[in-house]
């Protein structure tokens, strides 16, 4: 049975808008390789949208290598976004769900394959009320640098 992996990025103080922290190298070396290690990651609407932010790098490479890898490895990954007013996806990878969460999730996991990511605050925190997520990869920055922590 596939698992369900939370990942999470968040300050010290619990805030979870990725815009709130500088990405660095550090952060994009690490997102890069833990994509190698799932085949599907879960967006909602809103991070979705901000996610496509990397298809611009991909269009107009970066000069931080950490930054052009990261793009490529978000760019491949498998996404299903669930939303209720998007009605389509441009993204290539991407597809809009056709099952609730819950229903997709059970399903997934009856799957082989790889880990099933989820990279919004909303979808984790639906699905943690449904105990549908095996582990926690949660990454806080804060005055004292970042730590990674799995749980």
């Amino acid at each position: 049975m596939r698992k369900v992996i939370a990942a999470l990025n968040m300050t010290l103080d619990g805030f979870c808008d990725h815009t709130a922290g500088i990405p660095d190298e550090e952060i994009h070396r690490h997102y890069t390789e833990l994509l190698g290690e799932g085949d599907s990651i879960l967006y909602g609407r809103i991070t979705y949208q901000l996610m496509e932010f990397w298809q611009t790098i991909l269009e107009t490479p970066s000069e931080e290598k950490s930054m052009n890898d990261f793009a490529i490895a978000i760019d491949n990954i498998p996404k299903i976004v669930f939303s209720h007013t998007l009605k389509n996806v441009e993204w290539e990878t991407a597809t809009i769900a056709n099952q609730g969460l819950k229903e997709t999730v059970l399903a997934l996991k009856q799957q082989s394959g790889k880990a099933i990511f989820v990279g919004s605050r909303s979808l984790i925190i639906q699905l943690l009320k449904l105990n549908l997520i095996d582990e926690f990869q949660v990454c806080i920055s804060g005055c004292c640098g970042k730590r990674f922590a799995t749980i």
